[in-house]
């Protein structure tokens, strides 16, 4: 008998078109002979449909204007559920759809933050990728990098602002610190989302504003002058880490727009002449992954320098999208985008080869 699984994307995030690529990717790929799969888009306002059209409708983006294929739905937190309802707003009844297993393809705020994974919770439906807890710590950067820190893995060095901070302040000591250029993050954002890269003390505080309008916290950096590496993590309780990949942004740094708009970053996997370095460094990744209490998949990415590698960050919903690098890394470890949506969705599971 086939599991149902629910597949979840769009959201409010402002990965919102990211999300919804990777998602119909893991729709095209599910095991038709397992898995019948229910999907399940949430519109740029938190709006919740089903939907029953096609992945090219949800590449395009027009999947929330076919209102003949969507009927309302929420999924329940109540666990004598399981699954959805789905709403008939006519007469003020529902349909129970019982969902075996989810796969929230949804990334940045109110889908990796946790968030997503706390309704899953709720609702006793067992979800691919890190728990409630894991997916908060490791959306916040801050967060991330101070338990990693704390389990002995190199960090990129960072300075930690709120928003009530005082800023002329912030600007004097980290310019004093880590001198131009530098980069602004916001804590909770994916996909380089509001980063900036600050030349001087102008750009600084237009970077510093930007990275409010994302988040309440933002993150200071220093340029770090080294290679993008990046490293699948796959599992549980024994998690494996892939080969090293590497990504050449082409351009001033790895941004949105050169992750998904320009397509002009070129991915290499495996990463050439890392030497004994690419076995530290997958230990590093599989370590952070542990230490942040991750399960199912991330992706962890590091800077690779003279002195050696330094976390950049986590991310627990990594891109499925066909320029993504954790199916690439994947498959060069045995598994080829089927098999690798089969393994995530048995390790949500509990089953662990």
């Amino acid at each position: 008998m086939k599991k149902t699984v629910a597949i979840i994307f769009g959201g409010e995030s402002s990965e919102y078109d990211v999300s919804c690529v990777s998602a119909a990717n893991v729709a095209e790929n599910l095991d038709k002979e397992l898995y019948e799969a229910v999907l399940v888009g949430i519109t740029k306002d938190g709006k919740w449909w089903i939907f029953r059209g096609s992945t090219d409708e949800m590449r395009d983006k027009s999947w929330c204007e076919k209102r003949a294929l969507l009927t309302p739905a929420v999924i329940s937190p109540c666990k004598a559920h399981h699954g959805l309802l789905a709403l008939d707003g006519a007469n003020g009844s529902f349909e129970i759809i019982r969902i075996d297993v989810a796969f929230p393809v949804l990334h940045g705020k109110n889908g990796e933050d946790g968030t997503m994974q706390g309704l899953l919770t709720l609702a006793g439906i067992p979800f691919v990728g890190c728990d409630t807890y894991s997916s908060a710590v490791s959306m916040d950067k801050a967060a991330t990098k101070t338990i990693a820190a704390a389990a002995g893995i190199p960090v990129v060095p960072f300075t930690a602002v709120a928003r009530w901070a005082d800023i002329e302040k912030t600007v004097e000591e980290v310019e004093k610190k880590y001198g131009y250029p530098m980069f602004v993050k916001p804590a909770n954002a994916g996909s380089s989302v509001g980063v900036t890269k600050a030349k001087n003390r102008e750009e600084l505080l237009n970077g510093i504003k930007l990275a409010f309008e994302h988040d309440k916290k933002l993150l200071i950096e220093p340029n770090i002058v080294g290679r993008e590496i990046e490293v699948a993590v796959c599992g549980n309780d024994w998690p494996i880490a892939s080969v090293c990949g590497e990504i050449k942004p082409n351009s001033d740094f790895y941004d949105y727009e050169t992750k998904y708009v320009d397509d002009c970053a070129e991915c290499i996997a495996p990463a050439q002449e890392l030497g004994e370095d690419a076995l530290r460094i997958r230990s590093y990744a599989a370590n952070t992954f542990r230490a942040l209490g991750g399960s199912g998949f991330a992706r962890v990415d590091f800077f690779y320098t003279e002195k050696g590698a330094f976390l950049n960050e986590i991310n627990t919903i990594p891109g499925f999208t066909p320029i993504s690098m954790y199916p690439k890394l994947m498959k060069l470890v045995g598994y080829e985008y089927s098999a690798l949506i089969t393994k995530l969705l048995n390790l949500a599971e509990g089953i662990e080869e």
